[in-house]
């Protein structure tokens, strides 16, 4: 239905949902912005059907002609507006736009139609800034809804300068932008630690940090001594540098001696100011001494004013970086230039209109002020603000040539005396800073200042850049390219290697054994996973932190030289990754888990969503790859890098075969060769064929019988081959990696508890819970053959999320019935959206399912507590069964199962027939810093 049926379009464009990714994500590969937007009735409406749709748009952002859209051309949006396209697609144009116009170029976005959903879009497009990116969105649709239906009280261009002057505040300034723009053209990355200035530059042990135009190497006492102006003036005097005479002082009295004692003209400034703040220059008596103390006693934190001769000359400043002059610039104070048409109070709009000036530092020019100074230094030269002053006379609105104050600058670096450079660098040096701004008053910056009578009146820390990078006249310098070579000097490494993992299972114990192998090396892992951020072993945060603010916080970590990062599902739908590339990335499996949630439905596109990580992988990179899992086979046409492959498909099958052509190609993979004698796990690179370790012999298999940790260690394997780990190495932390509660907290832990076997783990799906009932066979099979009754009865506790769906739900029952003889069904403290024995009920019905089939399962129970599910498994026990405990909070499981073999043993010892854990009272937790001490 449209116009031409007689329906009118209604502003119902309205945005659902909005996600902000920080790094790689499903959509692209850079940092967007998604949107989930209904058109309602406009989904009826493309633009081509709207009257003066396209003209009203042109007209309010004549830029977007330039966009290209699928066309790949110039003017490409254009044809698509006059052909009909939606407006959720147009909104996406528009946010770039918006982008564009506060000075972000940005220009990757799409549009696709959420699927099965009428009218509901996913918008995604690019930012630099996120808030700005946020805000563009927002005002995109209103801007849209507009444009169908005029809403009264919005005004787009009111709209439009809110929204600039909102970016430009939180824009970096010139200065750290251009130090962030030399760092991004070098492939340093940089993360922004605060709302402001403060940027770190590399990562982990790499990291350096700066501030505007302060960096780590800056010192803070050359900082205390520069902010000190009088004891700035003394060091450089010591040094037989040109400096004014002067002295600091704290009463108005005292100013006006040491006037009289230097001789007039003088210049009051506070001690410790900065920015010309509270500067008065060539005062000529007594009388304008007292007047400008007070002005300069005010700027000053400390009190204290300095009180200098007047050094008459032109104003410029010596930018020296790591102990090199890098730029000069001549400041011109603020001033305005009579035409013999204008007052001085026009010309002073005329110049703020300029469109290089804004507020403070938000541009590359400041406006004018016009206050009381300034209206009393342009009546000095004779005239008013409402006078017209001759064509071609300067007047002057400040004395202090500062930027901030509204002032100009123009280059002179190739125009300065060596004579004046080395003084400028002397200068810096006595103070101590890596970066600082040498002030200089002189005639003439092209002749020596000792022979023309100039001096070094100031010494800046943390100096501005935007008069050398955007001069007002003259060529532009570089100088951000000096500050990241005195951070990082060619050929220094800025990147910590990162290791990611993702899959359905094992994601967890693969990344522990892969910081371990790199522990065992030497080097400060810093790792997240479901259980918490881990910085050397030692956990700093408690948490699930398998998403990208963890992998930040590591990043950020000044002790970490190498990264293992754990990523989930959720953290990659809601925010990206939270790094830019992964220089290995592992991909365990695709089992069906968490499906149908966020959109994600079917096995295909949960591959999609860990695909991320292969994508992320630059071309120096690898992808470790399961080659049994068609969907993560698939992944390798993904990949920038190479390939490594890991697969324990028997010799001569169809995967292996491939893999045995991949190596011969010069390829990598792990494989599992057997034999009588056992598994050896086999590492190839090319034709090179290299035996690792025999499965049996790593302790986190169980001798073997756990099959879902030699997988987890084949590719722990890949990945530290992949990151250049030696092979001996390799094998040394494999041999020393165990499922003990230290190394691999709640992760098929065992501990003894009066003669029963217990083993903790986390299993929660479907999938996990078949690779746990295989090895629960083989242990249970060997527990029977070494009891004196032969047989072990088998008990399990097992739960899943909430969220899962209900035939998942089922199927894991039905799995664990076919390996249990007692199951016992227990929750989750956090529902998730379901009713309290919700969830218990679906699993025990796909319980109860498989036992009408035959299942090994002879009894099923109910018990919703977690503590309480574990001491009701080992009360219905006896010595010699194997009790297996799906946990989630497994401190507290593990804390329980300790007190009760505690107990136990001080019951036996003391004559008891031994704990019965019906009896046993249940103990306090213990603090976070005393864990369990399992057996």
């Amino acid at each position: 239905m449209n116009q031409e049926q007689g329906t009118r379009p209604s502003p119902d464009l309205k945005i659902i949902e909005t996600r902000v990714y920080r790094g790689p994500n499903i959509w692209s590969y850079d940092p967007a912005i998604h949107l989930v937007v209904d058109l309602g009735s406009l989904e009826d409406f493309p633009s081509n059907t709207i009257d003066g749709f396209t003209e009203n748009l042109l007209a309010h952002l004549p830029r977007l002609d330039q966009h290209h859209c699928s066309r790949g051309k110039k003017g490409g949006f254009l044809e698509r507006l006059d052909e009909g396209t939606w407006l959720g697609h147009i909104a996406e144009h528009v946010s770039l736009q918006l982008q564009q116009e506060a000075g972000h170029d940005m220009r990757r976005g799409k549009t696709r139609q959420v699927k099965g959903v009428p009218g509901r879009y996913n918008i995604i497009y690019s930012y630099a800034d996120e808030a700005v990116g946020l805000a563009a969105g927002e005002l995109a649709v209103r801007f849209v809804n507009h444009l169908v239906q005029p809403e009264p009280d919005f005004d787009f261009t009111t709209e439009l300068e809110r929204f600039i002057k909102q970016a430009e505040r939180t824009a970096f300034g010139p200065s750290t932008q251009a130090i962030v723009e030399e760092a991004m053209s070098r492939d340093i990355p940089w993360i922004r630690l605060n709302k402001h200035s403060l940027v770190q530059l590399g990562q982990g042990v790499h990291a350096k940090r700066i501030r505007a135009t302060m960096t780590s190497e800056t010192g803070s006492i050359a900082v205390d001594v520069a902010s000190d102006k009088d004891l700035t003036t003394r060091l450089l005097a010591s040094a037989g540098l040109p400096v004014p005479r002067s002295d600091s002082v704290r009463t108005v009295d005292d100013a006006v001696s040491v006037a009289n004692r230097i001789g007039y003209p003088v210049v009051c400034k506070p001690l410790d100011g900065n920015h010309g703040r509270g500067v008065c220059l060539n005062l000529q008596s007594a009388d304008e001494v007292r007047e400008a103390f007070p002005i300069a006693a005010d700027q000053s934190r400390r009190g204290w004013v300095i009180v200098e001769n007047f050094v008459t000359g032109k104003d410029y400043r010596c930018l020296i970086i790591n102990g090199r002059m890098e730029a000069i610039a001549e400041r011109v104070p603020a001033h305005v230039v009579g035409d013999g048409q204008h007052t001085v109070a026009e010309l002073v709009e005329i110049t703020n209109a300029d469109p290089r000036r804004g507020v403070g530092h938000e541009k590359i020019l400041t406006r004018i002020t016009v206050n009381a100074a300034a209206v009393e230094l342009v009546r000095s030269q004779g005239f008013e603000m409402d006078d017209v002053p001759p064509a071609d006379t300067m007047v002057k609105l400040t004395l202090t040539g500062n930027m901030s104050t509204g002032g100009i600058s123009i280059d002179r670096t190739f125009e300065a005396h060596p004579e004046n450079v080395e003084i400028a660098e002397e200068a810096a040096r006595m103070i101590g800073l890596d970066i600082a701004g040498i002030d200089f008053i002189c005639p003439d910056i092209a002749q020596p200042v000792r022979e023309t009578g100039g001096a070094i009146c100031e010494v800046n820390a943390a100096p501005g850049f935007r008069m050398h990078t955007h001069p007002t006249i003259g060529d532009p310098q570089y100088i951000a390219k000096p500050v990241v070579d005195m951070l990082f000097p060619p050929g220094t490494p800025s990147r910590i290697p990162i290791v990611a993992v993702t899959g359905t299972n094992g994601k967890t114990t693969t990344s522990r054994m892969i910081s371990h192998v790199f522990k065992g090396m030497g080097h400060k892992v810093g790792m997240t996973s479901t259980d918490g951020v881990v910085i050397d072993e030692r956990l700093v945060i408690r948490a699930d932190a398998s998403g990208p603010k963890s992998a930040r916080m590591v990043l950020q970590n000044p002790r970490v030289d190498l990264a293992v990062f754990e990523v989930a599902r959720g953290g990659i739908l809601r925010e990206g990754l939270g790094y830019e590339r992964n220089d290995v990335a592992v991909v365990l499996n695709i089992q069906p888990d968490h499906l149908g949630l966020r959109g994600i439905d079917t096995l295909e596109q949960l591959a999609d969503v860990k695909a991320v990580l292969v994508e992320a992988v630059p071309r120096t990179g690898f992808a470790v790859l399961n080659a049994d899992d068609p969907l993560v086979r698939r992944m390798r046409r993904r990949c920038s890098g190479q390939v490594v492959w890991f697969s324990v498909a028997e010799a001569g099958s169809e995967v292996r075969e491939y893999i045995e052509s991949h190596c011969r190609r010069g390829g990598r993979a792990v494989v599992l060769d057997r034999s009588d004698l056992g598994d050896m796990i086999v590492v190839k690179h090319g034709r090179r064929s290299m035996q690792l370790a025999w499965t049996h012999l790593l302790p986190s298999t169980f001798g073997g019988r756990a099959m879902m940790n030699v997988q987890n260690a084949m590719a722990a394997a890949a990945a530290a081959f992949a990151a250049g780990a030696p092979l001996h190495d390799i094998r040394q932390g494999l041999r020393t990696f165990s499922t003990s509660y230290y190394l691999s907290p709640g992760r098929l832990n065992e501990i003894q508890v009066d003669g029963r076997t217990v083993i903790v783990d986390y299993c929660h799906n479907a999938p996990a819970m078949r690779m746990l009932g295989d090895f629960v066979d083989k242990l249970g099979d060997n527990l029977a053959q070494s009891s004196d009754i032969g047989r072990a009865s088998r008990i399990g506790v097992i739960a899943t999320a909430g969220d899962r769906r209900d035939d998942d739900m089922r199927e894991l029952g039905e799995i664990a019935a076919q390996h249990f003889d007692v199951v016992i069904v227990r929750e989750d403290v956090r529902l998730r959206g379901r009713k309290a024995g919700e969830s218990a009920d679906l699993i025990t019905e796909g319980v109860r399912t498989a036992m009408e089939n035959g299942a090994r399962c002879r009894q099923i129970e109910t018990v919703l507590d977690e503590l309480t599910a574990v001491r009701h498994a080992l009360a219905r026990s006896n010595p010699g069964d194997l009790v297996v405990l799906c946990v989630d909070q497994h401190q507290t499981v593990l804390t329980e199962l300790e007190s009760v073999s505690h107990l136990a043993q001080a019951g036996a010892r003391s004559g008891d027939e031994g704990g019965d854990p019906d009896f046993v009272k249940p103990d306090e937790p213990k603090s976070e810093g005393e864990p369990p001490t399992p057996s």
